[in-house]
C-alpha cells in the first residue's frame, strides 16, 4: 500500500468497469485521483470516500477534440499536476464492415485513437516540464487481432498500441513510461452482447485457459504497477491481462 502516495493520476472513463476498478485502486494506493468521464462518477466518488482517498470529478465528451488542452490545463490547476496519466475511455460499435457508418468510424476513431494522442500530448508536456511521469493506455487484445464486425475499434485500439511505442521512444530518456494495458474479455457492459450470445460466449470461454471471463479488477493490479516505480524500467510495452488467450 502507498505506492502512489502524493501522486496526481487522472483516469479517463472513471465511472464504472475497468476505469472505476483502476481509481480505486490508484486512491487506495495514496493517489489523488481526477476522474474524467462524461457522466456524473457517483459511485466511484462514493468507493474511492469509503477507502479515505481523495478524488475530484471533471466532466468531459471525448469526441471533442478541441477542448482537450483546456481540459488538462484545468486538470493541472485544480490538482497541483499530473503524475499519471490512464487514458481508458473508449466506445465500440458493431457493423458488418460493408456497411460500416462513416459517422460512427470516425467517432469510434476520435473517442478511442485521437482523443487518447493528444490526451498524451498535452499531459506529456506538463511530463517533461517536471522531469516524468507514467501514461497508461488502454489498448485490447483487438490490438492484436481483428475480430468480427468491429473494424473501427480494432484500427482504433491497433493505432494506439502502435503510437505509445512512438511516445515511449521519445520520452524515455525524458523519465515519462509510456506502456499499454490489453484487457481480455472482461464481465463489462462493453462484453454485454457477447456473453448474452450463448454460442460466441462458449467460444470465448473456451479459449481463456483460466475458464473465466475477467473482471475490472484483474486489470487494476497491472495499472498500479505500471503507475509505480517497479516499472521505471518498462518502456513501450503491451502488457495483456486476459486470462491467457493471447498464449493460447
Amino acid at each position: 500500500m502507498g505506492q502512489l502516495e502524493n501522486k496526481v493520476a487522472v483516469v479517463t472513463g472513471a465511472n464504472r468497469g475497468i476505469g472505476k476498478a483502476i481509481a480505486v485502486s490508484y486512491a487506495k494506493e495514496g493517489a489523488h485521483v481526477a476522474l474524467v468521464c462524461r457522466g456524473a462518477p457517483d459511485e466511484t466518488i462514493k468507493a474511492i470516500n469509503s477507502a479515505g482517498g481523495k478524488c475530484k470529478a471533471f466532466s468531459y465528451d471525448f469526441s471533442d477534440l478541441k477542448g482537450i488542452e483546456g481540459l488538462v490545463q484545468k486538470i493541472a490547476g485544480e490538482c497541483g499536476t499530473i503524475d499519471i496519466l490512464v487514458n481508458n475511455a473508449g466506445v465500440i460499435v458493431r457493423h458488418p464492415s460493408v456497411e460500416f457508418p462513416f459517422d460512427e468510424w470516425n467517432q469510434v476513431m476520435d473517442i478511442n485513437c485521437n482523443s487518447v494522442f493528444f490526451l498524451c500530448q498535452h499531459v506529456g508536456k506538463i511530463m517533461i516540464g517536471k522531469g516524468g511521469g507514467k501514461i497508461i493506455n488502454m489498448a485490447s487484445l483487438l490490438s492484436f487481432q481483428g475480430g468480427v464486425t468491429v473494424p473501427s475499434y480494432a484500427a482504433s485500439k491497433g493505432a494506439v498500441m502502435q503510437f505509445s511505442k512512438t511516445l515511449a521512444n521519445e520520452w524515455a530518456k525524458l523519465g515519462i513510461n509510456v506502456n499499454c494495458i490489453a484487457p481480455g474479455y472482461l464481465s463489462t457492459d462493453m462484453t454485454e452482447a457477447l456473453r448474452d450470445d450463448p454460442d460466441r460466449s462458449r467460444q470465448v470461454l473456451e479459449r481463456i485457459p483460466a475458464g473465466r471471463w475477467g473482471k475490472p479488477e484483474d486489470i487494476a493490479g497491472a495499472a498500479v504497477f505500471l503507475a509505480s516505480a517497479a516499472s521505471d524500467y518498462i518502456n513501450g510495452v503491451t502488457i495483456p491481462v486476459d486470462g491467457g488467450w493471447l498464449g493460447r
